[in-house]
């Protein structure tokens, strides 16, 4: 499933009040232009865990995983399948 357009708007509504109205690509790193500010990060962690009803774990935690729309999906993709398979 696509879940890209969750995280669009989810990142929409935590910029930074200088880029508000500001179009992320779905491969622009918002961490590297400063469109969201350190908070955001913890944010989005428990945004993904509560909304995907998966568990990031620590070697998740890299900023890799969550820089961009296309990697957090990614991220997410995963972590829903070992899910499942663990079912």
């Amino acid at each position: 499933m696509d879940y890209r357009q969750e995280i669009r708007e989810f990142i929409g509504n935590n910029l930074t009040m200088d880029h508000e109205d500001t179009q992320i690509n779905d491969n622009d790193n918002y961490f590297e232009q400063r469109f969201v500010n350190s908070l955001f990060a913890m944010r989005l962690v428990d945004f993904v865990e509560r909304r995907f009803q998966i568990e990031i774990a620590n070697e998740d935690l890299d900023l890799a995983n969550f820089c961009t729309i296309n990697r957090l999906h990614d991220l997410i993709e995963r972590k829903l399948t070992e899910k499942e398979v663990a079912l």
